[in-house]
């Protein structure tokens, strides 16, 4: 057991083991019901229905021999926020049920989920191999930041070209990295396939589910071993907190690769034993738990209460955003001043097979527009919006819209963007929860201003671009927090 860390859980029982203590049996209850009551029920005399914010630094003691025991880890209790907090574990067992996991891991950001998966199974020499199609800042950690630490990281072109990631797999790989919607082109990633060809080459496949949320889609239930979530996003749904999630699946066989995951099942405790033996099912889990207090992405209580109080209506939001996104983008697929619209849930989209089979309540509510007009018609369409926020975010209740050439891809050059289908007059659109005929008409006023040429009192001048040398550096980290 790690120093000063959080007890582990019993790895034979479910992530909603206190909530079925309750007497209420978890497989025969509905998804909007368990993302109101599954976790832990807060114990105590004074009983509050809501879970409370223990916003402290550390938590007492009751003697010498209890603090030992707590950073022992043979006394199960809270010592530091850092290594846990009940609010923050409240929002870990709630997300852990809803995602079909074992357990997981609330950190400060969605960024620091994804960095704090990846560097819990590789070391200097590893090898990672992800898609080609995932957040800009994901991309950018992987080849540039992984590269100083001597790990290499290759990407794949085509995503659900399942044949070129069993090639891509070298002996060193040690994960292969996916979006299930990546942004800002909304294709659909096929889960089971990718699963089958990291699990035939003795490698788990870590899948960022933020887009889709587990409403939409669970990858663990399609064959994936660790899904990652930036919480800011869907699951707080307000634009209001940042933090991220890891969730295990507690189906990879970390023992029986011991020689790929030495952390895991080679290296042992002063209690003798190793991660997978301690813990077979959350022996990663508890593992990243323990990167995490070391490198310190510790989330807020406060925070995790807010992302908590989110993810209690996340079914109803994302309901009916996915199927406001859908209206708005048949609407748009018809509208002259537009040259394509991306986005799986029409019929024309060649991710549109691939959405029937894994998204079949909705296909989510971040999509791509493309104007005829290119970068102009894309400044006057954005200037003139006047229910859409001009926003680096995703997964708000208000809808946003962003130009992803000019702003979270601008480090990417004419070739890299053309690559990827992302072209002058293509922007990214998030759904809310406004009406869907208000959307319209806002963008329909929008197209108009487009068409004309722009408002003149609203364009934006060349100079504001940053295309400049002096700019470089700060458009380097603007593109990395660009939001997903």
């Amino acid at each position: 057991m790690p120093e000063n860390a959080p007890p582990a859980p019993d790895p034979t029982a479910p992530a909603d083991d206190a909530f079925r203590s309750g007497g209420l049996p978890q497989a025969s209850l509905g998804f909007a019901t368990r993302q109101l009551h599954a976790g832990d029920r807060p114990a105590g005399p004074h009983r509050p229905r809501a879970t409370p914010i223990y916003l402290t630094a550390g938590f007492e003691f009751e003697d010498f021999d209890q603090a030992h025991a707590r950073f022992a880890g043979t006394d199960e209790g809270f010592s530091y926020t850092r290594v846990g907090n009940p609010t923050n574990v409240a929002v870990e067992q709630r997300i852990a049920d809803l995602e079909s996991g074992v357990g997981a891991l609330l950190v400060a950001s969605g960024q620091a989920a994804v960095t704090t998966a990846i560097l819990s199974l590789v070391s200097a020499g590893d090898h990672v191999l992800a898609s080609s199609s995932i957040y800009e800042g994901t991309r950018e950690l992987l080849r540039d930041d992984l590269a100083r630490f001597g790990v290499v990281v290759d990407f794949v072109d085509d995503p659900n070209d399942l044949a070129a990631w069993g090639r891509g797999i070298r002996p060193r790989t040690k994960l292969v990295f996916a979006e299930s919607i990546p942004n800002p082109k909304n294709d659909v990633l096929d889960v089971a396939g990718l699963a089958a060809v990291a699990h035939r080459h003795g490698v788990p496949l870590v899948v960022d589910n933020t887009l889709a949320t587990p409403y939409l889609l669970r990858p663990l239930e399609h064959g994936a071993d660790i899904v990652v979530h930036s919480a800011s996003k869907f699951l707080a749904g307000h634009g209001t907190v940042l933090g991220g999630v890891i969730v295990d699946g507690g189906t990879f066989a970390w023992a029986a690769h011991a020689d790929a995951y030495p952390q895991l099942a080679r290296e042992r405790g002063l209690d003798g034993l190793t991660y997978a033996e301690r813990a077979p099912r959350t022996a990663f889990l508890e593992f990243a738990r323990r990167v995490a207090m070391r490198f310190g992405p510790a989330p807020s209580p406060l925070n995790a209460f807010l992302i908590l109080q989110g993810v209690e209506t996340l079914s109803l939001r994302v309901q009916r955003q996915s199927a406001t996104a859908l209206t708005v983008a048949r609407w748009l697929e018809q509208h002259p001043g537009v040259g394509s619209v991306d986005y799986s849930g029409l019929e024309s989209s060649p991710h549109h097979a691939l959405a029937q089979r894994y998204l079949p309540h909705g296909q989510g509510s971040v999509f791509a527009v493309t104007l005829h007009g290119g970068r102009e018609a894309a400044r006057a369409f954005t200037d003139a919006l006047r229910l859409f926020t001009r926003m680096t975010h995703l997964g708000d209740v208000r809808s946003l819209v962003l130009h992803p050439a000019t702003t979270t891809h601008v480090l990417r050059d004419d070739e890299q963007l053309a690559a990827r289908g992302i072209g002058p007059g293509l922007l990214r659109l998030s759904i809310g929860l406004e009406d869907a005929d208000d959307l319209i008409a806002d963008l329909d006023h929008a197209l108009a201003a487009a068409a004309a040429g722009g408002l003149s009192d609203a364009r934006v001048p060349d100079s504001a671009v940053p295309d400049t040398t002096v700019a470089v550096a700060a458009a380097d980290l603007l593109s990395t927090v660009g939001a997903s």
